[in-house]
C-alpha cells in the first residue's frame, strides 16, 4: 500500500501550485483523506482533510480562501489546489489516508502517510 505526493516545486510568491496523491494498493474511497505540512524546524500541520465521499472539508484557519482539498475515487486520488502562495508556505506537504470515513487534524488518527513533496515559495 502506498501513498504517492507530486506536483511540489519552487514557485514565486503569488504562484499556484496543485499537489496530487496517488493510492496503490488499495482503495482509499471508504476512507477520509487529508494534506499535512511540515516546514524545517517545525511540526507536522494540518492543512486539509476531506470525507471519503468528498462531503465535507476542512482547512487550517489561516489556510481558508487559498488552498482547496478535492479528491476523485475513480481514479484514487486526491489534490491540493493552492493559490496565492506565500513564502511561509514553504515546506514538505504529505497527503495522509485516515482509519475511518472522515478527516481529523489529529495525526495519530492517519495510518498511511505518501513520502511528501516539498513546496518552495520565494519571495
Amino acid at each position: 500500500v502506498q501513498l504517492q505526493a507530486s506536483g511540489g516545486g519552487l514557485v514565486q510568491a503569488g504562484a499556484s501550485l496543485r499537489l496530487s496523491c496517488a493510492a496503490s494498493g488499495r482503495r482509499f474511497s471508504n476512507n477520509g483523506m487529508a494534506w499535512f505540512r511540515q516546514a524545517p524546524g517545525k511540526e507536522r500541520q494540518f492543512v486539509a482533510g476531506i470525507s471519503w465521499n468528498g462531503g465535507f472539508s476542512h482547512y487550517a484557519d489561516s489556510l481558508k480562501g487559498r488552498f482547496t482539498i478535492s479528491r476523485d475515487n475513480a481514479k484514487n486520488r486526491m489534490y491540493l489546489q493552492m493559490n496565492s502562495l506565500k513564502p511561509e508556505d514553504t515546506a514538505v506537504y504529505y497527503c495522509a489516508a485516515a482509519r475511518g470515513a472522515s478527516y481529523s487534524v489529529d495525526r495519530s488518527l492517519y495510518n498511511y502517510w505518501g513520502q511528501g513533496t516539498l513546496v518552495t515559495v520565494s519571495s
